[in-house]
């Protein structure tokens, strides 16, 4: 009999990668979504679908209870849903803290704690620490979050670290890019236009992680984490600045690009009008004061020594590789 997966968040850009990396490995795979979401990444027929109202907990447990009835539980769990983009403090509130509190509190009740349960959180819990060292973020530095997201995401992580019982596994990650990905593609459709922006004068110590690395990461924690144990994600190298639209630049042919380097009192000037202007509207806004101050940062180093140590993660894709496959995407689906 097959193993049981649900990944929530599934229609999403990782959630859809690792849905398929799931039905690659053999696991009869369930697919957490809203009943608005998109299904244009999980066309495979083996996909079963579950919708799933995290934000309604009396809802949630009719879901759930339903699915118990019917099927049992799950023997692992991806939990990916949340929200990186909300028009307020509120949303990422509701969308990445009280959503996960009300799943696990679900799952509880209802005797569906599952034999490995992978939160996807993200580097931005631990806020800018370190920026003039510039020295990698550690599992043993204190989390000092300055966004509504990473805040949400630090208490998420708190209320599962809370619970002794589930045995959970964090994964950390660093910006992840890569086919279907929406923020990096604006960057690439600016280069194409022949326009390169960067935040801030002073340099960046930048770092990512191409998708399917992250997903190589997550069935390592399925397979082989420990309970209670949290881990960063990232390629293991850093980058400057520039490094990620140069790959771009290199990748589209293009050429005379004009770089442009915003000093942060004037990117801070732009976001705060751009997110109030998307909050009138009753929207949420690419340019808002949390993205400012994710930009504004200037160290995203992170240690993934225990990571590799511990799970034996090895990353196959640095950037120039995962650039040159994204890029490649974007055309081939028309994107650029």
């Amino acid at each position: 009999m097959k193993q049981k997966i649900l990944v929530t968040g599934a229609s999403g850009f990782i959630g859809s990668f690792i849905v398929e990396e799931a039905l690659r490995q053999g696991f009869e795979v369930w697919a957490g979504i809203r009943k608005t979401s998109s299904k244009a990444y999980l066309q495979d027929e083996r996909i079963r679908f579950l919708c799933l109202t995290f934000a309604d907990k009396e809802q949630l447990q009719a879901e759930l209870d339903g699915f118990r009835k019917e099927h049992g539980a799950w023997d692992y769990i991806v939990h990916c849903a949340g929200a990186t983009k909300c028009k307020d403090k509120q949303g990422f509130e509701l969308h990445n803290t009280l959503a996960t509190r009300h799943f696990i509190e679900t799952l509880e009740a209802l005797g569906m704690f599952p034999q490995r349960f992978v939160f996807l959180s993200s580097l931005s819990v631990y806020g800018p620490i370190h920026e003039r060292s510039a020295q990698a973020i550690c599992a043993t530095d204190t989390p000092m979050p300055d966004t509504a997201y990473g805040k949400s995401k630090l208490e998420a992580e708190r209320y599962i670290q809370a619970h002794a019982t589930l045995p959970s596994i964090i994964l950390r990650p660093t910006g992840v890019y890569g086919p279907r990905e929406r923020d990096y593609f604006l960057m690439a459709k600016s280069i194409r236009q022949h326009v390169d922006f960067a935040a801030g004068l002073r340099k960046q110590a930048l770092t990512f992680v191409y998708v399917k690395d992250l997903v190589q990461a997550v069935f390592l924690a399925l397979q082989k984490g420990q309970a209670r144990t949290s881990y960063f994600v990232s390629d293991g190298q850093t980058y400057s600045s520039r490094a990620f639209s140069e790959l771009i630049q290199k990748e589209l042919g293009v050429h005379g690009v004009l770089k442009l380097a915003c000093p942060l009192f004037l990117l801070k000037a732009i976001c705060l009008v751009s997110g109030r202007i998307a909050s009138w509207a009753g929207k949420s806004s690419t340019l808002n004061s949390d993205k400012y101050r994710i930009m504004r940062q200037r160290n995203w180093r992170c240690d993934i020594a225990p990571l590799v140590r511990d799970l034996g993660y090895k990353p196959q894709y640095l950037l120039e590789r995962g650039v040159k496959e994204t890029i490649q995407w974007y055309k081939e689906q028309g994107w650029l």
